[in-house]
Protein backbone atom coordinates (compact mmCIF):
# COMPACT_ATOMS: atom_id res chain seq x y z
CA UNK A 1 0.00 0.00 0.00
CA UNK A 2 1.10 3.32 -0.66
CA UNK A 3 1.50 5.93 2.22
CA UNK A 4 -0.70 8.01 3.31
CA UNK A 5 0.72 11.81 3.54
CA UNK A 6 -0.32 14.33 6.30
CA UNK A 7 -0.77 17.59 4.61
CA UNK A 8 -2.11 20.65 6.84
CA UNK A 9 -1.77 24.77 5.38
CA UNK A 10 0.08 26.53 7.26
CA UNK A 11 -0.47 30.00 5.59
CA UNK A 12 -1.57 31.20 2.57
CA UNK A 13 -2.28 34.65 0.62
CA UNK A 14 -5.23 35.22 -2.18
CA UNK A 15 -5.12 34.62 -5.62
CA UNK A 16 -2.30 32.22 -6.97
CA UNK A 17 0.42 33.25 -4.47
CA UNK A 18 2.63 30.20 -3.56
CA UNK A 19 1.20 28.54 0.12
CA UNK A 20 2.80 27.11 3.02
CA UNK A 21 1.88 23.17 4.02
CA UNK A 22 3.35 21.42 6.67
CA UNK A 23 3.69 17.57 4.81
CA UNK A 24 4.68 15.21 7.82
CA UNK A 25 5.99 17.15 10.05
CA UNK A 26 8.00 19.30 7.14
CA UNK A 27 7.59 22.95 6.00
CA UNK A 28 6.98 22.91 2.03
CA UNK A 29 5.64 25.95 -0.27
CA UNK A 30 3.40 24.77 -2.46
CA UNK A 31 2.50 26.67 -5.98
CA UNK A 32 0.71 25.87 -9.00
CA UNK A 33 1.94 26.82 -12.21
CA UNK A 34 1.95 25.49 -15.75
CA UNK A 35 -0.46 22.79 -16.78
CA UNK A 36 -0.07 18.51 -17.37
CA UNK A 37 -0.79 16.78 -20.81
CA UNK A 38 -4.50 17.25 -20.09
CA UNK A 39 -4.26 20.89 -19.50
CA UNK A 40 -4.31 21.15 -15.57
CA UNK A 41 -2.78 22.89 -13.40
CA UNK A 42 0.68 20.94 -11.93
CA UNK A 43 1.24 22.01 -8.17
CA UNK A 44 5.19 21.84 -6.96
CA UNK A 45 6.54 21.93 -3.22
CA UNK A 46 9.56 22.07 -2.37
CA UNK A 47 11.12 21.94 1.44
CA UNK A 48 11.59 25.49 3.60
CA UNK A 49 12.50 26.57 6.75
CA UNK A 50 10.30 28.06 9.72
CA UNK A 51 12.63 31.20 9.43
CA UNK A 52 12.00 31.53 5.38
CA UNK A 53 8.11 30.74 6.59
CA UNK A 54 8.55 33.97 9.05
CA UNK A 55 9.77 36.26 5.74
CA UNK A 56 7.15 34.75 3.71
CA UNK A 57 4.09 35.50 6.30
CA UNK A 58 5.05 39.10 6.72
CA UNK A 59 6.90 40.26 3.84
CA UNK A 60 4.91 40.60 0.72
CA UNK A 61 7.20 41.46 -1.64
CA UNK A 62 9.72 39.18 -0.37
CA UNK A 63 7.08 36.16 -0.93
CA UNK A 64 6.56 37.83 -4.41
CA UNK A 65 10.17 37.62 -5.65
CA UNK A 66 10.21 34.41 -4.63
CA UNK A 67 7.41 33.34 -6.68
CA UNK A 68 8.39 35.52 -9.47
CA UNK A 69 12.30 33.05 -9.11
CA UNK A 70 10.90 30.03 -8.99
CA UNK A 71 8.20 30.18 -11.85
CA UNK A 72 10.92 29.59 -14.58
CA UNK A 73 11.77 26.60 -12.75
CA UNK A 74 8.35 25.49 -12.71
CA UNK A 75 7.99 25.99 -16.77
CA UNK A 76 11.34 24.03 -17.28
CA UNK A 77 8.96 21.07 -15.63
CA UNK A 78 6.88 20.76 -18.52
CA UNK A 79 3.81 18.91 -18.49
CA UNK A 80 5.59 15.50 -16.80
CA UNK A 81 8.91 16.43 -15.67
CA UNK A 82 9.95 16.90 -11.82
CA UNK A 83 10.85 20.32 -10.23
CA UNK A 84 14.46 20.62 -9.46
CA UNK A 85 13.96 20.89 -5.99
CA UNK A 86 17.64 22.29 -5.23
CA UNK A 87 17.78 25.06 -7.62
CA UNK A 88 14.43 25.97 -5.82
CA UNK A 89 16.06 25.43 -2.53
CA UNK A 90 19.23 27.47 -3.78
CA UNK A 91 16.77 30.15 -4.52
CA UNK A 92 14.98 30.62 -0.79
CA UNK A 93 17.91 32.41 0.62
CA UNK A 94 19.28 34.98 -1.78
CA UNK A 95 16.00 35.97 -2.09
CA UNK A 96 14.43 36.30 1.02
CA UNK A 97 17.52 36.97 3.07
CA UNK A 98 19.51 39.12 1.41
CA UNK A 99 19.72 43.03 0.70
CA UNK A 100 17.80 44.73 -1.87
CA UNK A 101 20.70 45.19 -3.65
CA UNK A 102 22.13 41.95 -4.11
CA UNK A 103 18.61 40.51 -5.00
CA UNK A 104 18.34 43.40 -7.85
CA UNK A 105 21.93 41.54 -8.53
CA UNK A 106 20.71 38.06 -8.54
CA UNK A 107 17.34 38.29 -10.88
CA UNK A 108 20.43 39.98 -13.36
CA UNK A 109 21.85 36.87 -13.34
CA UNK A 110 18.52 34.18 -13.28
CA UNK A 111 15.10 33.86 -15.14
CA UNK A 112 12.19 35.33 -13.57
CA UNK A 113 8.52 35.72 -14.11
CA UNK A 114 8.14 39.39 -14.61
CA UNK A 115 4.72 39.31 -15.21
CA UNK A 116 3.81 38.54 -12.07
CA UNK A 117 5.10 41.47 -10.03
CA UNK A 118 3.50 43.71 -12.71
CA UNK A 119 0.24 42.20 -11.74
CA UNK A 120 1.11 42.85 -8.14
CA UNK A 121 1.79 46.85 -8.48
CA UNK A 122 5.36 46.48 -9.25
CA UNK A 123 6.60 50.43 -10.43
CA UNK A 124 6.93 49.88 -13.93
CA UNK A 125 9.75 52.93 -14.18
CA UNK A 126 11.74 51.38 -11.21
CA UNK A 127 11.60 47.69 -12.99
CA UNK A 128 12.52 48.58 -16.21
CA UNK A 129 15.93 50.10 -14.70
CA UNK A 130 16.21 46.92 -12.53
CA UNK A 131 15.80 48.34 -9.27
CA UNK A 132 13.06 45.40 -8.37
CA UNK A 133 13.13 45.22 -4.65
CA UNK A 134 12.31 48.79 -4.76
CA UNK A 135 9.86 48.36 -7.29
CA UNK A 136 7.78 46.03 -4.42
CA UNK A 137 7.55 49.04 -1.95
CA UNK A 138 3.60 49.60 -3.43
CA UNK A 139 2.98 45.98 -4.12
CA UNK A 140 -0.60 44.46 -2.99
CA UNK A 141 -1.73 41.21 -2.54
CA UNK A 142 -4.51 41.29 -5.16
CA UNK A 143 -3.53 40.96 -9.02
CA UNK A 144 -4.48 42.98 -11.99
CA UNK A 145 -4.06 41.05 -15.07
CA UNK A 146 -5.30 43.89 -17.59
CA UNK A 147 -2.13 46.02 -16.05
CA UNK A 148 -0.40 42.48 -17.24
CA UNK A 149 -1.80 42.67 -20.54
CA UNK A 150 -0.85 46.40 -21.30
CA UNK A 151 2.38 46.37 -19.90
CA UNK A 152 2.96 43.32 -22.58
CA UNK A 153 1.45 45.73 -24.92
CA UNK A 154 3.72 48.67 -24.51
CA UNK A 155 6.84 46.33 -24.05
CA UNK A 156 6.19 44.64 -27.69
CA UNK A 157 5.36 48.39 -29.53
CA UNK A 158 8.62 49.68 -27.87
CA UNK A 159 10.49 46.70 -29.34
CA UNK A 160 9.03 47.85 -32.84
CA UNK A 161 10.45 51.42 -31.54
CA UNK A 162 6.29 53.04 -31.14
CA UNK A 163 5.96 54.97 -28.35
CA UNK A 164 2.23 56.01 -28.32
CA UNK A 165 0.82 59.49 -27.81
CA UNK A 166 -1.92 60.36 -25.18
CA UNK A 167 -4.22 60.48 -28.02
CA UNK A 168 -2.88 57.40 -29.85
CA UNK A 169 -3.29 55.44 -27.09
CA UNK A 170 -7.06 56.48 -26.42
CA UNK A 171 -7.86 55.67 -30.35
CA UNK A 172 -6.43 52.08 -29.57
CA UNK A 173 -8.28 51.96 -26.63
CA UNK A 174 -11.84 52.91 -28.56
CA UNK A 175 -11.18 50.04 -31.04
CA UNK A 176 -10.01 47.54 -28.64
CA UNK A 177 -6.89 47.39 -30.13
CA UNK A 178 -4.46 48.72 -27.24
CA UNK A 179 -3.75 45.35 -25.98
CA UNK A 180 -3.70 43.16 -28.86
CA UNK A 181 -3.66 44.21 -32.28
CA UNK A 182 -4.56 41.47 -33.94
CA UNK A 183 -8.06 41.57 -32.40
CA UNK A 184 -11.17 42.81 -34.76
CA UNK A 185 -11.78 46.21 -33.73
CA UNK A 186 -14.72 47.63 -32.29
CA UNK A 187 -16.47 51.08 -30.34
CA UNK A 188 -15.29 51.27 -27.28
CA UNK A 189 -16.30 54.49 -26.05
CA UNK A 190 -16.16 53.65 -22.19
CA UNK A 191 -12.73 52.35 -22.77
CA UNK A 192 -11.49 55.87 -22.97
CA UNK A 193 -10.31 58.70 -21.19
CA UNK A 194 -13.33 61.10 -20.74
CA UNK A 195 -11.61 63.99 -21.02
CA UNK A 196 -9.90 62.93 -24.59
CA UNK A 197 -12.98 61.00 -25.70
CA UNK A 198 -13.96 64.18 -28.01
CA UNK A 199 -10.99 64.17 -29.87
CA UNK A 200 -10.67 60.34 -30.20
CA UNK A 201 -14.37 61.12 -32.15
CA UNK A 202 -13.09 63.47 -33.91
CA UNK A 203 -10.79 61.30 -35.78
CA UNK A 204 -13.35 58.43 -36.39
CA UNK A 205 -15.60 61.16 -37.59
CA UNK A 206 -13.33 62.09 -40.14
CA UNK A 207 -12.36 58.18 -41.26
CA UNK A 208 -16.16 58.20 -41.61
CA UNK A 209 -16.42 61.05 -43.83
CA UNK A 210 -13.85 59.70 -46.34
CA UNK A 211 -15.10 56.20 -46.70
CA UNK A 212 -18.20 57.40 -46.69
CA UNK A 213 -20.38 55.42 -49.88
CA UNK A 214 -17.73 53.33 -49.83
CA UNK A 215 -18.37 49.44 -50.18
CA UNK A 216 -16.24 46.22 -49.52
CA UNK A 217 -18.02 43.57 -51.65
CA UNK A 218 -17.53 39.48 -51.33
CA UNK A 219 -15.79 37.70 -52.82
CA UNK A 220 -17.05 34.32 -53.49
CA UNK A 221 -14.02 32.78 -55.37
CA UNK A 222 -12.46 32.62 -51.49
CA UNK A 223 -15.81 31.21 -49.90
CA UNK A 224 -19.47 32.74 -48.95
CA UNK A 225 -17.59 34.99 -46.53
CA UNK A 226 -14.60 36.45 -47.85
CA UNK A 227 -14.55 40.13 -48.98
CA UNK A 228 -12.81 41.60 -52.31
CA UNK A 229 -9.10 42.23 -51.22
CA UNK A 230 -8.68 45.11 -53.69
CA UNK A 231 -11.99 47.08 -51.67
CA UNK A 232 -10.73 46.63 -48.74
CA UNK A 233 -6.89 47.90 -50.11
CA UNK A 234 -8.91 50.68 -51.30
CA UNK A 235 -11.34 51.35 -48.37
CA UNK A 236 -8.06 51.01 -46.00
CA UNK A 237 -6.19 53.62 -48.25
CA UNK A 238 -8.51 56.34 -48.49
CA UNK A 239 -8.84 56.39 -44.45
CA UNK A 240 -5.27 56.32 -44.37
CA UNK A 241 -4.99 59.28 -46.10
CA UNK A 242 -7.97 61.59 -44.75
CA UNK A 243 -6.80 60.60 -41.03
CA UNK A 244 -2.96 61.42 -41.93
CA UNK A 245 -3.94 64.50 -43.37
CA UNK A 246 -6.45 65.70 -40.25
CA UNK A 247 -4.22 64.48 -37.77
CA UNK A 248 -0.36 65.00 -38.82
CA UNK A 249 1.21 63.76 -35.39
CA UNK A 250 -1.06 60.47 -34.89
CA UNK A 251 1.20 57.04 -34.83
CA UNK A 252 0.80 54.89 -37.49
CA UNK A 253 -0.74 52.27 -35.09
CA UNK A 254 -3.45 54.86 -34.21
CA UNK A 255 -4.17 55.12 -37.89
CA UNK A 256 -4.12 51.92 -38.89
CA UNK A 257 -6.54 50.60 -36.29
CA UNK A 258 -8.88 53.00 -37.24
CA UNK A 259 -8.15 52.22 -41.17
CA UNK A 260 -9.37 48.36 -39.62
CA UNK A 261 -12.04 49.88 -38.05
CA UNK A 262 -13.55 51.14 -41.33
CA UNK A 263 -12.81 47.75 -43.35
CA UNK A 264 -14.27 45.39 -40.54
CA UNK A 265 -17.23 47.23 -39.97
CA UNK A 266 -17.68 47.42 -44.43
CA UNK A 267 -16.65 44.42 -44.48
CA UNK A 268 -19.39 42.76 -41.90
CA UNK A 269 -22.05 45.23 -44.02
CA UNK A 270 -21.57 43.00 -47.15
CA UNK A 271 -21.85 39.73 -45.10
CA UNK A 272 -25.26 40.90 -44.05
CA UNK A 273 -26.29 41.99 -47.59
CA UNK A 274 -28.88 39.58 -48.75
CA UNK A 275 -26.91 37.79 -51.86
CA UNK A 276 -29.54 39.13 -54.43
CA UNK A 277 -27.66 42.65 -54.13
CA UNK A 278 -24.76 41.72 -53.40
CA UNK A 279 -23.31 43.38 -56.85
CA UNK A 280 -25.30 46.32 -56.74
CA UNK A 281 -27.03 45.01 -60.18
CA UNK A 282 -30.81 44.16 -60.75
CA UNK A 283 -31.12 41.42 -63.11
CA UNK A 284 -34.14 41.45 -65.35
CA UNK A 285 -33.44 38.30 -67.27
CA UNK A 286 -34.18 40.55 -70.36
CA UNK A 287 -32.12 40.62 -73.66
CA UNK A 288 -31.41 44.48 -74.01
CA UNK A 289 -31.54 44.07 -77.67
CA UNK A 290 -35.53 43.31 -77.51
CA UNK A 291 -34.90 38.91 -77.38
CA UNK A 292 -37.82 36.63 -75.36
CA UNK A 293 -36.83 36.73 -71.71
CA UNK A 294 -34.33 33.79 -70.55
CA UNK A 295 -36.22 30.50 -68.93
CA UNK A 296 -33.56 28.62 -67.73
CA UNK A 297 -29.63 28.99 -66.83
CA UNK A 298 -27.27 26.28 -66.61
CA UNK A 299 -24.19 26.36 -63.96
CA UNK A 300 -21.00 24.12 -63.64
CA UNK A 301 -17.62 23.58 -62.28
CA UNK A 302 -14.25 21.56 -63.34
CA UNK A 303 -15.65 18.95 -60.75
CA UNK A 304 -18.39 18.32 -61.62
CA UNK A 305 -20.59 19.96 -60.05
CA UNK A 306 -23.93 21.44 -61.84
CA UNK A 307 -26.65 23.92 -60.77
CA UNK A 308 -29.97 24.99 -62.80
CA UNK A 309 -31.27 28.43 -62.65
CA UNK A 310 -34.77 28.78 -63.67
CA UNK A 311 -36.44 31.82 -63.95
CA UNK A 312 -39.46 32.17 -60.82
CA UNK A 313 -38.80 35.28 -59.36
CA UNK A 314 -37.29 34.15 -56.01
CA UNK A 315 -34.04 34.70 -56.62
CA UNK A 316 -31.54 36.24 -59.76
CA UNK A 317 -29.42 34.31 -61.79
CA UNK A 318 -26.03 36.37 -60.52
CA UNK A 319 -27.30 35.55 -57.17
CA UNK A 320 -27.55 31.82 -56.96
CA UNK A 321 -24.65 31.72 -59.79
CA UNK A 322 -22.24 33.25 -57.39
CA UNK A 323 -23.50 31.28 -54.29
CA UNK A 324 -22.44 28.34 -56.44
CA UNK A 325 -19.58 29.69 -57.18
CA UNK A 326 -19.20 30.50 -52.87
CA UNK A 327 -19.94 26.93 -52.13
CA UNK A 328 -18.15 24.63 -54.80
CA UNK A 329 -14.78 27.08 -55.45
CA UNK A 330 -11.97 25.85 -53.89
CA UNK A 331 -7.71 26.43 -55.22
CA UNK A 332 -8.68 23.39 -57.42
CA UNK A 333 -11.63 23.78 -58.21
CA UNK A 334 -11.12 27.00 -60.43
CA UNK A 335 -12.98 27.23 -63.62
CA UNK A 336 -16.79 27.95 -63.10
CA UNK A 337 -19.48 27.99 -66.67
CA UNK A 338 -22.48 29.63 -67.03
CA UNK A 339 -24.78 28.27 -70.09
CA UNK A 340 -27.63 29.28 -71.74
CA UNK A 341 -28.41 25.99 -73.75
CA UNK A 342 -31.44 27.89 -75.46
CA UNK A 343 -29.77 30.44 -77.00
CA UNK A 344 -26.33 28.22 -77.69
CA UNK A 345 -23.99 30.50 -75.67
CA UNK A 346 -21.96 30.27 -72.72
CA UNK A 347 -19.31 31.99 -70.55
CA UNK A 348 -16.33 30.58 -68.72
CA UNK A 349 -14.77 31.63 -66.28
CA UNK A 350 -11.09 31.31 -65.28
CA UNK A 351 -10.41 32.43 -61.81
CA UNK A 352 -6.82 30.92 -61.85
CA UNK A 353 -5.79 33.47 -64.97
CA UNK A 354 -8.74 36.08 -63.85
CA UNK A 355 -9.67 35.77 -67.54
CA UNK A 356 -12.93 34.67 -68.85
CA UNK A 357 -14.18 32.67 -72.58
CA UNK A 358 -17.44 33.52 -74.19
CA UNK A 359 -18.59 30.91 -75.86
CA UNK A 360 -21.08 30.98 -79.01
CA UNK A 361 -22.27 28.45 -81.35
CA UNK A 362 -22.22 29.28 -85.14
CA UNK A 363 -23.39 25.59 -86.30
CA UNK A 364 -25.84 23.37 -84.29
CA UNK A 365 -24.41 20.35 -85.83
CA UNK A 366 -27.35 19.27 -87.34
CA UNK A 367 -27.44 16.07 -89.85
CA UNK A 368 -25.06 14.20 -86.90
CA UNK A 369 -22.42 16.86 -87.41
CA UNK A 370 -20.89 18.18 -84.58
CA UNK A 371 -21.83 21.41 -83.58
CA UNK A 372 -19.44 24.54 -84.30
CA UNK A 373 -18.22 26.91 -81.45
CA UNK A 374 -16.48 30.38 -81.62
CA UNK A 375 -14.65 30.58 -78.66
CA UNK A 376 -13.14 34.25 -77.06
CA UNK A 377 -11.24 35.47 -74.51
CA UNK A 378 -10.45 38.09 -72.62
CA UNK A 379 -8.74 39.38 -69.45
CA UNK A 380 -10.85 40.36 -65.95
CA UNK A 381 -10.18 42.55 -63.79
CA UNK A 382 -10.72 41.14 -60.29
CA UNK A 383 -13.86 40.24 -58.72
CA UNK A 384 -15.44 43.71 -59.60
CA UNK A 385 -14.70 42.56 -62.91
CA UNK A 386 -16.51 39.18 -63.61
CA UNK A 387 -19.37 40.80 -61.33
CA UNK A 388 -19.64 43.19 -64.59
CA UNK A 389 -19.03 40.40 -66.83
CA UNK A 390 -21.75 37.91 -65.51
CA UNK A 391 -24.03 40.15 -65.04
CA UNK A 392 -24.06 41.81 -68.50
CA UNK A 393 -24.34 38.09 -69.95
CA UNK A 394 -27.09 37.13 -67.83
CA UNK A 395 -28.77 40.59 -69.05
CA UNK A 396 -28.31 40.34 -72.28
CA UNK A 397 -26.35 37.33 -73.85
CA UNK A 398 -22.38 37.43 -75.44
CA UNK A 399 -23.88 40.35 -77.38
CA UNK A 400 -23.87 42.14 -74.40
CA UNK A 401 -19.86 41.15 -73.46
CA UNK A 402 -18.71 43.81 -76.54
CA UNK A 403 -18.35 46.31 -74.99
CA UNK A 404 -16.05 44.95 -72.85
CA UNK A 405 -13.12 43.64 -74.54
CA UNK A 406 -11.17 43.13 -76.64
CA UNK A 407 -12.04 39.55 -77.37
CA UNK A 408 -9.43 37.47 -78.79
CA UNK A 409 -9.87 34.41 -80.61
CA UNK A 410 -6.18 33.60 -81.31
CA UNK A 411 -5.15 31.78 -78.15
CA UNK A 412 -1.71 32.79 -78.85
CA UNK A 413 -2.56 36.10 -78.92
CA UNK A 414 -4.33 36.21 -75.46
CA UNK A 415 -1.40 34.15 -73.64
CA UNK A 416 0.56 37.04 -74.72
CA UNK A 417 -1.44 39.79 -73.58
CA UNK A 418 -1.93 37.69 -70.31
CA UNK A 419 1.73 36.92 -69.74
CA UNK A 420 2.19 41.07 -69.90
CA UNK A 421 -0.77 42.14 -67.94
CA UNK A 422 1.18 39.38 -65.07
CA UNK A 423 4.42 40.95 -65.66
CA UNK A 424 3.00 44.17 -65.21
Amino acid sequence: MCPVVVSEVVFTRSGWLPGVIREDGELKLMLAAGADANHEPRTFTFPISAAHLAVIREDLARHLLLWSAVLPLCDAAGTRGRLDENAAVALLDPVLFSPPAEVDALLRRIRWDRDRLVAHGADLDLLERGEVCAALRAATERADETRVQEHRAERRRAERGVVLGPLDAQVLRYTGQYLHGATVPGRKPDAVDPAVLPEVMRVIATAEQACAGMRIGLDPRRGNRATDKRDWDRLESTVDAAVRRAFPGLADDAVRTVSFLMCSEAADRARSTPVDDDDGTVDHHVDPGGGARRTALSFTDDKGGQKTWVRDGSRSASAEFWQFVADRSASDNEVFTIEDEERGEGVQLHFYADSIARITTVSPGEGGADPQYRVEYSLVDGIGGYRTLVSAFIRGGCAALERYGPWMSDVAEFERARRQRDAR
